[in-house]
């Protein structure tokens, strides 16, 4: 295990981080070509998380750029055909100078002795690594692709078990993701289909009250219906009755007194005595006190001659009117 220098996950990260590596891989590309290994631009840190997920280890070189054996490893080795594509399919690569900040920090922390230097590393836990690997010093092609074969064989059930402890949490996390989304879809179906029953709940409550507000107002209606008539039957009764009354008793015959008949329009005929003083209001008084009609729907008619006997004569009496000593009437329904 190899502890970092740096202290914080973040001071790996940061801009100028970024700038060096990329001024790094811009001067190897110049002074090497392109055929090398695919050194990534980013910080040490973020290479390394790199190469966690994508379950490689982590080639990392060291330039020396001072160092007389630098200009033929490199050329020779690094950028050998082989040797690069090795890498390139099985590792994730890193490289910086130890003239700059995180390449100093990293030789350092790995302890580097000698140069040309590389070295395979893992990520571990609490801002370390594991350093599977150190290759010091000039080597061949040859030598360094079986020292990175054997460091491959070596971890390759680390590498496996770390793509399956990944692999299972993914799907840990798709089955919590799948039974989240159905637990959802059934927790939204169960309150859809409660808020449907309260829905439906509610307006049966409501056409409930509707219907009994309107049963208790056509109730009410009949009630007050009844009522009123009971009410209005009572008040013609007892107006008939008051009209009875005023009339008096039927006088017996005599020379002052008119016998009047009244025919109905259903052919009904009614026929009293009254004084021959009584005036035309006493007729209708009489018919009213019957109970056969409307009040004021009707009005008393003579024939031979016509004559119609209406408001304007009420207050005469039946001698003025010509009704004496006998009349006899019909009454005429008002249209």
């Amino acid at each position: 295990m190899v502890g970092l220098n740096s202290g914080r996950r973040g001071d790996y990260s940061t801009t100028p981080l970024v700038s060096e590596a990329m001024g790094f891989v811009a001067s190897f590309e110049r002074d090497f070509g392109r055929l090398r290994p695919n050194f990534v631009a980013e910080g040490f840190m973020d290479a390394l998380q790199r190469s966690r997920s994508e379950f490689k280890l982590l080639f990392v070189y060291l330039h020396s750029p001072d160092h007389p054996d630098t200009p033929v490893f490199c050329d020779r080795t690094l950028c050998n055909e082989a040797l690069a594509a090795f890498i390139n399919d099985n590792f994730v690569a890193w490289g910086g100078s130890v003239k700059a900040s995180e390449g100093f920090k990293m030789s350092n922390s790995l302890k580097a002795s000698r140069f040309p230097f590389c070295a395979v590393v893992m990520a571990a836990t609490n801002q370390r690594i594991a350093l599977l690997q150190q290759i010091e010093g000039p080597k061949s092609p040859e030598e360094i692709i079986n020292i990175l074969q054997r460091v491959l064989e070596e971890s390759a059930s680390v590498l496996v078990s770390a793509r399956l402890d990944a692999e299972e949490r993914r799907n840990n996390m798709r089955l919590r993701e799948e039974q989240d989304a159905a637990y959802r879809a059934a927790l939204e179906a169960d309150q859809a289909r409660e808020r449907q029953r309260r829905e439906e709940q509610e307006r049966l409550e409501r056409e409930g009250a509707e219907a009994e507000r309107k049963r208790k107002e056509e109730e009410d209606a009949r009630e007050r219906a009844v009522r009123e008539a009971a009410e209005k039957e009572a008040a013609l009764s007892k107006l008939r009755q008051e009209k009875a009354l005023s009339l008096g008793a039927e006088p017996e015959k005599g020379t002052d007194v008119t016998q009047v008949l009244v025919r109905f329009p259903t052919g009904e005929r009614k026929g009293r005595r009254f004084h021959s003083t009584a005036t035309i209001q006493c007729l209708y008084d009489y018919v009213d006190s019957l109970g056969c009609l409307e009040m004021n729907s009707y009005c008393l008619v003579s024939n031979f001659p016509r004559t119609v006997y209406g408001p304007e004569k009420l207050s005469l009496s039946l001698k003025e009117s010509g009704l004496h000593p006998q009349a006899s009437l019909f009454v005429e329904l008002n249209s």
